[in-house]
């Protein structure tokens, strides 16, 4: 199944669209999944239909596609622990006056209005580039009230999880109705630091959202296989939540063995990390599994490649990662294999 491979624009944001597409389309790839960002997608002026429309003229120029908009930062502070972190990566009409509930609420609306101009953007999709294989999607991240209660100790008591499952409810639940009424999807990266981090917590977050319709997943290996959780399983168990899927590599066991899993506080690239984020076809991710598997669900969507790898110069990276995963998302056959053993095919 020959899937459109696209580029994640988040870890390009200091580019501008205009500028990024044409290098897009030079590495190789067929769409851009666009974060909402002011270089790529300006949050401030999504309401103007004039902007929208340049959006797809830049992309339809280029011969890219888009079937998905990111809003990660946002997303991550609906249920946060509200910090000095979040002012960094907050607008300031969402950020006000710093008070964290504000922020929360503010987030949580804005996510609403992204719903709306997602539907409306891409209802303006131009037919020369066809239709989409999925919904109206938006990727993002949910954040959590008690992502810093991951190690038990102080021991944490049930009833401190359940509330903040609760919490993840409470504010979610209103933000994905406006999803279903705008016809959009939401796909969770899972990811630490969010309600949802690995197989688990996704299912206990499903469960709480009472398996709301527009509730899924942005499948992203990397974040689960340096924790050992099973990504292939992943992929199973949640076949009809995969709504997006992000193509990227990390390898684990090779630090010094001075830092572990947690990562001792030290900077991605630190020799003595026991995992880092590498360019694809670096690191120790199974891509063939995740190909399988994506194909055994029948998954259509976009294979997006996230380029993370403080390694290597990131055009050299995103090149050979296109080039890697056009190699390896291998089609389905439509016939048993052994079929032309039957003498009525012969």
């Amino acid at each position: 199944m020959a899937r459109t491979i696209t580029l994640f624009t988040g870890q390009w944001a200091d580019m501008k669209l205009e500028d990024l597409a044409p290098l897009a389309k030079q590495m190789g790839y067929e769409g851009l999944e666009i974060a909402i960002t002011q270089n790529h997608f300006d949050p401030e002026r999504a309401d103007d239909k004039k902007y929208l429309k340049s959006r797809w003229e830049i992309l339809e120029a280029n011969g890219l596609n888009c079937f998905a908009l990111s809003n990660h930062l946002v997303g991550q502070c609906v249920c946060d622990n509200i910090d000095s972190r979040h002012r960094s990566i907050m607008l300031d009409r969402i950020w006000g006056d710093g008070d964290p509930e504000g922020v929360r609420k503010r987030a949580a609306a804005e996510m609403i209005r992204s719903a709306k101009f997602c539907k409306k953007f891409m209802d303006m999709r131009p037919k020369s580039l066809g239709e989409s294989p999925i919904a109206p999607t938006i990727t993002g991240f949910t954040g959590s009230s008690i992502w810093q209660y991951l190690y038990s100790f102080p021991p944490v008591s049930k009833q401190m999880i359940d509330a903040g499952f609760a919490d993840f409810a409470k504010r979610w639940t209103p933000i994905l109705n406006a999803f279903d009424k705008a016809g959009v999807n939401f796909a969770l990266e899972v990811h630490p630091t969010e309600i949802a981090f690995d197989i688990a917590s996704a299912e206990r977050a499903l469960k709480e959202i009472k398996y709301h319709k527009r509730f899924g997943f942005n499948f992203d290996p990397s974040h689960f296989a340096y924790q050992g959780v099973d990504y292939v399983k992943f992929i199973r168990k949640f076949s009809d939540r995969i709504f997006h899927c992000h193509m990227k590599d990390v390898w684990w066991g090779h630090g010094s063995g001075e830092a572990g899993v947690f990562g001792g506080h030290t900077d991605f690239c630190d020799p003595r990390r026991y995992w880092d984020f590498r360019s694809i076809g670096h690191g120790d991710i199974n891509f063939e599994e995740i190909i399988v598997a994506l194909n055994d669900i029948k998954y259509a969507g976009p294979l997006s490649v996230e380029w993370e790898d403080g390694r290597m110069d990131r055009i050299h990276g995103a090149t050979e990662s296109f080039q890697m995963v056009k190699s390896f998302d291998f089609p389905t056959s439509d016939i048993a294999f052994d079929s032309a053993f039957d003498t009525s095919n012969q």
